[in-house]
């Protein structure tokens, strides 16, 4: 999830109380033209690179090596070119940008980069992220503008992965759990924007980094007022308090064409939301019931009914965004009555009151959510619908965090994920049994070898269209198993303030909120004239 500025402004602590409090204009349209009040469903726990933080890029704080634009191409940030690969595909050499400075004054080069990437394999770091990196054998500095990554086999994904935001080597001289450091909360980076204070619970307040190597930002400050029920930022937002948020898909429209001042804006994206159903649970880990709830989802039902007609059926989490990777015969066709018949032949029995059981086991578990996300509840209770249709019973549970992950290896949950960069990133995590119980990696252990096996395959080839053979191939292997009922591609809806020009679409990841959507390139945004 979603955490020294030397910055002196005398209205810091009004412009925060006002943010959060006073349901006025003056809070966004009325105020500074420079100065953007946002609001986010999701506040983070730490806002370091290392612990998750802007691993996709859009970091705001921090730059990495490369970037994604608006096409999801590849393109440099603190690399000078992009990454080049040896022949043998077992390393990555880059060049850096000259010119560079971190927040607190001091230069870039290639010892940051190293320290960055060597902290986030030592153990003793505790990364949250160290686990993406397993093809990543070690970094090492060529000269002062020149890193040369070894793999332990070839990754052409690998490049990806350098979205990930580069800190001063001296912040970690000292191995220890990064949770524990101070820049967890108080960030040096080189990126567009620096933190100026963080109301834990309340809000955030970022000013623009005016020695940007990219420029000095437009926009000079941006307020993130946390808001975590979507009625509510809806609410403050026709109240004037706010110059944009996120919000489900069917809140979003009640802004279109209201005269608020406020465009709505729909992203496409690879956000996929999925049930995931425990290997080791009695009944989710029978493949019989893995493949029937595959065929009962009604997946563009759950679209149109719950999502305003904003999405895309998921079958796999290869998006269609990815179209040359994406396999169509493992999608799963919409069809009870071959539900009821996989069931049927599989010995699951309807019972008195419509509930199958098998051996005495009735068909029943539990299905987690987040308690505060209205999206996974409303999907939660359209799977379950569906799903009692055929004679299995499922009872949903809306809880907090602290109580769903450690349950993760034994009850369902709606789980989401998901990006639109490269089938490896989103694949090989989620579905390879070497990730299993890895977190939100594989949280239900789903174990297929021929699954695994095409992952590998996919990872190691160098060839393009050997490599979306792979690709495909291990899709139609996991459709002939399932692990998880893919729902949707979320489409994420936004809402924007009419007052700057700079917007340009873009596919989102799983990651979005302030971060991303339209914000993700606000660094270069100018006020409207």
């Amino acid at each position: 999830m979603l955490r020294p500025v030397l910055i002196v402004l005398g209205v810091l602590s009004l412009a925060l109380a006002t943010a959060c409090s006073a349901p006025t204009a003056s809070g966004a349209a009325g105020g500074d033209p420079t100065r953007m009040v946002l609001a986010d469903g999701y506040e983070p726990d730490s806002l370091h690179p290392l612990l998750g933080y802007g691993v996709e890029g859009a970091a705001k704080f921090f730059d990495g090596l490369v970037t994604h634009d608006a096409d999801r191409n590849l393109a440099p940030a603190l690399a000078a070119e992009l990454p080049v690969v040896a022949a043998d595909g077992l390393s990555w050499t880059v060049r850096l940008r000259e010119g560079v400075r971190f927040h607190d004054g001091s230069a870039f080069d290639a010892d940051d980069v190293v320290a960055t990437y060597r902290a986030l394999l030592d153990p003793a770091h505790v990364s949250s992220v160290r686990s993406d990196y397993v093809m990543l054998a070690g970094v090492d500095r060529i000269d002062p503008r020149t890193v040369r990554f070894s793999l332990r086999n070839p990754d052409m994904a690998f490049p990806h992965r350098l979205t990930l935001g580069i800190v001063p080597a001296e912040s970690l001289a000292t191995p220890a759990p990064l949770e524990q450091h101070p820049t967890a909360a108080a960030p040096i980076g080189t990126g567009p924007y620096r933190l100026v204070e963080w109301r834990r619970g309340s809000a955030m307040e970022l000013a623009a980094n005016e020695e940007y190597f990219g420029g000095p930002p437009a926009v000079k400050s941006i307020i993130i007022v946390f808001a975590p029920d979507d009625n509510t930022r809806a609410q403050r937002m026709r109240s004037g308090e706010f110059d944009g948020t996120v919000l489900p898909p069917a809140l979003a429209a009640t802004f279109d064409g209201d005269g608020s001042g406020f465009t709505v804006h729909h992203h496409s994206s690879a956000d996929y939301r999925t049930i995931t159903l425990p290997s080791a649970h009695p009944v989710t880990g029978d493949p019989a019931i893995r493949l029937a709830l595959n065929h009962a989802a009604d997946r563009q039902g759950m679209i149109d009914a719950l999502l305003a007609g904003r999405g895309a059926p998921a079958s796999t989490p290869i998006p269609q965004v990815l179209a040359e990777y994406a396999e169509p015969s493992a999608q799963f066709r919409f069809d009870r009555a071959q539900a009821e018949r996989i069931l049927d032949e599989a010995g699951w029995v309807r019972g008195p009151d419509g509930t199958r059981a098998r051996d005495g086991v009735p068909a029943r578990f539990n299905l987690m959510y987040p308690a505060t996300d209205t999206v996974r509840r409303d999907l939660a209770q359209g799977f379950t619908s569906d799903a009692r249709a055929v004679g299995i019973d499922v009872a949903l549970e809306g809880l907090g965090w602290e109580a769903i992950e450690p349950r993760m290896a034994t009850d369902a949950l709606v789980l989401a994920g998901g990006n639109p960069f490269d089938p490896d990133l989103v694949g090989y995590p989620l579905l390879h049994s070497s990730y299993a119980g890895d977190g939100f990696n594989n949280p239900a252990h789903y174990h297929n070898p021929a699954v695994d096996a095409g992952l590998d395959a996919a990872r190691r080839a160098t060839d393009p269209a050997q490599r979306a053979a792979a690709v495909r191939d291990w899709q139609k292997a996991y459709a002939a198993a399932p692990g998880f009922v893919f729902l949707v591609f979320l489409d994420h809806s936004y809402l924007v303030r009419e007052r700057w020009d700079g917007y340009r679409q873009v596919v989102d990841p799983h990651t979005h909120g302030v971060t991303w959507g339209p914000w993700w390139n606000v660094e270069d945004w100018i006020l409207r004239s």
